[in-house]
């Protein structure tokens, strides 16, 4: 088992600054949690007050039901991965993997035994004798994580692991990542700016705003159900278009009426409204980029087009509406046929649409979201 769990957990440095603030979180056995924010946020000081890294100024780390805050990082039975790699230069890929087995005194066959069935599932094997400096950015990633592999710990931290790597390389490591996930099943917590690895790693997310939680949930959760506008923006790229608007109501639908477009909001968006008993008031609406269409047919939103950026399976287009109000929509290249990409350039005049049922309702004021 290795449960972790914590309980109103606070940090504050120097008195008066606050890090982290009442944060409360279990994470269970074998599950693969992701803290994410803005910098700043807290995630890497929380995962290194989960570490023994950091004092924890009030509350408490539990590991496998067991109070670990007055515990020595070494006595926790955990293993990190830094973002810097963190390997020691003047010893071989081998024996920096065999560095904290060295320390407990293992016998020589088990040392080999286990760095070497480290190093064959992360696929090292022939660099072995190497120094780092003979390797590349992702094997020395590769090299800190089967460092940490070695040690059978019960809980895996990984502090922004993949963020020096260029990108073909992070979405690289990123798969390798959740391979060997399934291959050594244990649990882990990994801290992230990168909403994209977030989603693509985690069972469960944190999203962190200021110290504090803003949301936790499945990344079809935080994604479908942002709970307020942070969440909303954050999540998603391009991120999610945000409008002013009123939402009214006639013959018991609800409707809104951006840029003088009256739009039904039907479905289950509807019916949540509904349930809510909304009444007629200002909303701060939500549309993701891959939910707006062109409308073909002359009805819809009148934009300009500003920018086009081709991205090959898909068209971001940057437009603005008559009173300037800028806007992305994603647009899938097969939707379109060649004489209509080309037609799409700087200055271009275009109708954008979208339908109720994607639509995101925030209050104005709280930022909350009214739906959920």
């Amino acid at each position: 088992m290795a449960t972790v769990k914590l309980t109103n957990v606070k940090k504050v440095y120097d008195k008066h600054v606050v890090a982290v603030q009442d944060f409360n979180l279990e994470i269970a056995d074998k599950e693969f949690v992701v803290f994410v924010g803005p910098s700043g946020c807290g995630k890497s000081t929380t995962l290194r007050m989960i570490a023994g890294l950091e004092d924890i100024s009030e509350g408490t780390v539990e590991i496998d039901g067991t109070v670990v805050n007055d515990l020595e990082p070494r006595d926790r039975d955990i293993a990190m991965v830094f973002q810097n790699y963190a390997l020691y230069p003047h010893l071989t890929v081998f024996e920096n993997m065999a560095f904290a087995l060295r320390l407990k005194k293992m016998p020589n066959d088990v040392v080999y035994q286990k760095v070497t069935e480290a190093a064959e599932i992360l696929g090292i094997t022939q660099y072995l004798t190497r120094k780092p400096r003979a390797l590349s950015g992702g094997q020395r990633q590769r090299v800190a994580i089967g460092r940490a592999m070695v040690r059978d710990a019960k809980v895996f931290l990984m502090d922004e692991p993949l963020s020096n790597l260029d990108a073909k390389l992070r979405n690289q490591m990123r798969a390798e990542i959740i391979l060997l996930r399934q291959k050594i099943n244990s649990t882990f917590i990994y801290v992230t700016h990168d909403q994209t690895e977030a989603m693509t790693l985690g069972d469960r997310i944190v999203i962190m705003k200021d110290g504090f939680i803003q949301q936790v949930g499945t990344p079809t959760e935080v994604f479908d159900t942002p709970l307020n506008l942070f969440v909303a923006e954050f999540i998603g790229a391009p991120k999610m278009n945000i409008l002013k608007t009123k939402l009214t109501k006639e013959g018991g639908k609800y409707y809104v009426n951006p840029f003088g477009v009256k739009i039904p909001v039907d479905g289950e968006k509807g019916e949540l409204l509904a349930q809510k008993n909304c009444g007629e008031r200002e909303v701060t609406l939500g549309v993701r980029p891959e939910h707006i269409v062109l409308a073909k047919d002359g009805t819809g939103i009148p934009c300009t087009l500003e920018v086009n950026e081709m991205m090959g399976s898909e068209l971001h287009l940057h437009v603005y509406t008559e009173d300037g109000t800028r806007i992305i929509v994603r647009v899938p290249t097969l939707d379109l046929t060649h004489e209509e990409r080309a037609a799409l350039v700087a200055g271009a005049k275009v109708n954008i649409t979208f339908e109720g049922k994607v639509m995101h309702f925030f209050d104005p004021e709280t930022e909350k979201n009214l739906l959920y």
